[in-house]
Order: structure tokens, then C-alpha cells, then sequence
């Protein structure tokens, strides 16, 4: 059974650690992937981590996705608000997507309370900093093992 899922990062996450930590935290995005791989392994999840600033390049990671994996991990960061061709991207795929973000999106300003990957996403997790990831695959893991 297919059980490959895209870990997916938006714009400027690949600063994590030294953007805003008061807000993000001090973990880096190498932390979070090498913590995204020890939960894999656990749950024999294959996996596939990206990060892009480039919101065409997320886009192609998810069609990319849609014809190899299981299922979807992302955190679209301020394309979480106002990307609906990454909302149309994802509307394409036929497996589950979990939505991840570090803060609590709803704890902060009121731009950030809507989500346009919330309208196709499984499941969202926010506020549980970096920690989010593993609790994503761990939902995701569940789902496809659901599925079968």
C-alpha cells in the first residue's frame, strides 16, 4: 500500500529559528524535517519534505503529489490566506490533507483567521508550534491506514 506523503513548507518558513521566534520558536526547518523523519519511521510513512517561497512551485509539488502519495502535510504560511490556486491545486487530489501551522492563526491578526486550505483539508492543527508536524503525520498515518 501507497504510504508516501509530501510534507509541504511556504514562504519563509525555511527561516524558522531565526524569523520571529517569540512567535515560531528557535526549532529550524532542518529540526522540523529531522523530526518529520524519526516520525515517519515510526508510522513507515515514506516521506517527501519541500519548502518554497514560490507559491507556482508549492502548486507543482501538489500535482506532483496527487499521482504518488497517500496524503498531504502543509503548512501554506501567508498563502494560507490568499491562494486560491493552491486551494484549486489541492481540490484535485483524492486523499487526505492535514493543514499545519506553527502559531494560533486565531490569536492573531484578523487576516490570518481565514484559510482558503481549510476549505479541502481533513484536519488542521495550529498553536502547537513545531510539534504540529509529527501530530499531522500521526492523523495522516491513521487516515490512510483507514483507507485501505
Amino acid at each position: 500500500m501507497n504510504r508516501l506523503v509530501y510534507v509541504l513548507n511556504g514562504p519563509n518558513l525555511n527561516l524558522l529559528g531565526k524569523r520571529q521566534p517569540a512567535i515560531y520558536g528557535y526549532e529550524t526547518l532542518a529540526d522540523v524535517e529531522a523530526e518529520c523523519r524519526k516520525t515517519a519511521r515510526d508510522l513507515a510513512l515514506e516521506l517527501e519534505l519541500h519548502q518554497s517561497n514560490a507559491e507556482f512551485q508549492l502548486i507543482d509539488w501538489i500535482h506532483e503529489a496527487r499521482e504518488t502519495a497517500a496524503g498531504i502535510v502543509i503548512n501554506p504560511a501567508a498563502f494560507t490566506h490568499t491562494s486560491v490556486a493552491i486551494l484549486d491545486a489541492l481540490n484535485t487530489c483524492e486523499f487526505p490533507i492535514i493543514e499545519v501551522h506553527i502559531s494560533n492563526v486565531h490569536k492573531r491578526e484578523a487576516f490570518r483567521h481565514h484559510s482558503y486550505v481549510s476549505l479541502v483539508a481533513s484536519g488542521v492543527i495550529a498553536g502547537f508550534g513545531t510539534q504540529g508536524y509529527p501530530l499531522a503525520l500521526q492523523r495522516l498515518a491513521r487516515l490512510i491506514d483507514e483507507a485501505k
